[in-house]
């Protein structure tokens, strides 16, 4: 998987899955709740997110309830990575299920909004082309890797099962 590299968008503690995909629109298709996700903490976050930019945060994201809408509104905006302290289990599994990175970053409070950042999930390195500082994360083990370059779990299995 080649580097991820864009904007960080920076959030605190607790992000919960009613912020990242709220429970009013979950009727909607995909491409219409999307554009609610985190309106509110930030109201610009969805119409201005560009694909490869990453959401960095403090602990607990996508705590709450278990709606793999959240992590499916950040993939649909384009969303690169995910980098957090620490996430909800059920959050971090359906992003990786997805096929969005998340990783375990206990250096988030060291990035600001609008910081580029450059990711080597497989390697658990965070480049700050911003500041040009340098941090290591919890790597994302080479069998989970293998499922997000396939682009989830869904289109894994079908090129294992076809094989």
């Amino acid at each position: 998987m080649a580097a991820i590299e864009g904007r960080a968008w920076r959030f605190g503690d607790a992000i919960d899955t009613d912020v990242l995909a709220p429970g009013i629109y979950m009727k909607l298709p995909l491409d219409e709740l999307k554009a609610h996700c985190l309106e509110a903490v930030d109201p610009t976050f969805a119409r201005d997110v560009r694909p490869g930019d990453v959401v960095v945060a403090g602990a607990d994201f996508g705590l709450g309830s278990s709606r793999e809408q959240a992590a499916q509104a950040l993939k649909a905006l384009g969303v690169g990575a995910v980098l957090a302290t620490s996430f909800a289990r059920i959050f971090y599994r359906n992003a990786l299920n997805l096929g969005l990175p998340a990783l375990f970053f206990p250096e988030a409070e060291r990035v600001s909004a609008g910081d580029t950042l450059k990711i080597d999930p497989a390697s658990g390195t965070v480049e700050n082309t911003t500041t040009g500082e340098s941090y290591a994360c919890e790597p994302i083990p080479e069998h989970l890797m293998a499922v997000i370059e396939a682009g989830g779990l869904m289109p894994y299995l079908k090129a294992r099962l076809a094989a």
